[in-house]
């Protein structure tokens, strides 16, 4: 039986499926369907300083390989959370990775403290946020701006910072050299590719915010292919994410230089997608003789 166990940043992973910040809420409903502690981790809804409601609706719209979400980053906030997610959370044995946002530098570091103090594993911080200071301009796009935030961030945060890197770039490595020289102890990627539907009766966007963030199996390729240029780039721990469906997938994401790996909106068809894509990695694991799944990290071969 191979051994599922990953270090990340010092802290271990019972094996290397976790789930993707915005697709798995706090993880009641998911744990009518199994066992929790059958994860790795569970990244959690994005978190601000204050209760949101999010974008009105529609606010997702159907692709034929994914969706596309303008949901707004509905969330009660992070005191809530703090008092009524993390006790039903820690029922579980797995760990809690706590998303966080903000729409200024001093929001991104008031709530990396505050939620450093809180009983998480590892801070995710969503860089794909626009800088209301900056015009709208998002944080995750400039590499002084990436710089800047992480900079910040990294100097309250008392917990392993991971940064969540935004595909919308011309060069990705750029940007993660930018975190890591910030001071990001590790980084996850990909979130959502901006995209966009329109009614053709209507003539109008089928969203309400117009575009969207799209996710799920359309940009599985994408994600590889990120995630192989950052682990080219910088030296540090990576969650692979992006349409991940099955086990093979999660090889092959691993391959290109994930460490851990998150699985999102495949949760939305099928709620065991997870546990599923764990069983299959175990398969193939002891089919190929892999004695641990951390010989499979940045080991494709060119």
């Amino acid at each position: 039986m191979a051994d599922l166990r990953v270090n990340f940043c010092g802290v271990e992973l019972k094996n290397p499926v976790t789930t993707a910040s915005g697709t798995f809420g706090f993880g009641h409903e998911y744990g009518e369907f199994y066992d929790l502690g059958e994860l790795g981790g569970i990244g959690v809804k994005g978190l601000t300083p204050e209760e949101r409601l999010g974008n009105p609706a529609p606010r997702i719209a159907e692709t034929p390989m994914g969706i596309l979400n303008c949901v707004g980053l509905q969330n009660p906030g992070v005191e809530r959370f703090i008092a009524e997610q993390i006790p039903f959370l820690r029922q579980y044995d797995t760990r809690i990775i706590a998303n966080v946002s903000g729409t200024t530098v001093e929001e991104y570091a008031g709530i990396v403290e505050r939620i450093s103090d809180a009983d998480v594993d590892l801070i995710e911080m969503n860089i794909s946020c626009p800088n209301v200071k900056c015009g709208g301009l998002t944080f995750g796009t400039q590499p002084q701006m990436v710089e800047e935030v992480v900079s910040a961030a990294r100097k309250v945060a008392k917990k392993p910072l991971i940064v969540k890197l935004s595909p919308n770039v011309t060069d990705i490595a750029e940007i993660a050299r930018a975190a890591v020289s910030a001071g990001a102890d590790a980084l996850s990627l990909i979130n959502t590719l901006l995209g966009m539907r329109i009614d053709v009766e209507s003539r109008r966007p089928i969203l309400s915010n117009i575009m969207g963030g799209l996710s799920g199996p359309a940009v599985f390729p994408v994600a590889v292919r990120m995630v192989y240029q950052v682990h080219q780039a910088v030296d540090v721990p990576i969650i692979g994410m992006g349409g991940i469906r099955s086990g093979r997938d999660i090889v092959e994401m691993m391959l290109a230089g994930a460490s851990a790996v998150a699985i999102g909106t495949a949760c939305f068809a099928d709620p065991m997608a997870p546990v599923k894509a764990l069983r299959e990695l175990e398969q193939f694991l002891d089919a190929h003789g892999i004695a641990s799944v951390t010989e499979l990290t940045g080991a494709v071969q060119l």
